[in-house]
């Protein structure tokens, strides 16, 4: 199965669309490092806002300070979530299994 082909302004249309994505997703991981964001917060929005619901879970925890990539691993691995997880790919209780990690540090 082959993509329709996109008209330049339909490109156009989706290359904004996606630098919208981009910028939303590292304002909240720049709130997340500078204290301002929650982690709970930043998963309960991700219900309402598309660009926030499709951020991995380990550029999440990256974002957090003190926690590098192998940290982040190591404590994915921990709550028994999968790498490839986003935002909107968690379930009730991975979710609260990592806001309850995440506040217990």
């Amino acid at each position: 199965m082959s993509l329709k082909a996109l008209t330049p302004q339909e490109r156009s249309d989706a290359l904004e669309k996606a630098a919208k994505a981009r910028a939303a997703r590292a304002a909240a991981k720049e709130r997340l490092k500078r204290g301002e964001l929650s982690v709970a917060e930043l998963i309960r929005s991700g219900a309402s806002d598309e660009a926030i619901a499709r951020m991995r879970i380990i550029e999440l925890l990256e974002a957090l300070p003190g926690i590098g990539p192998v940290r982040a691993a190591a404590i994915m691995a921990d709550i028994g979530i999968a790498a490839s997880r986003r935002v909107r790919g968690l379930g009730i209780h991975q979710a609260r299994a990592l806001v309850d990690f995440m506040d217990t540090q």
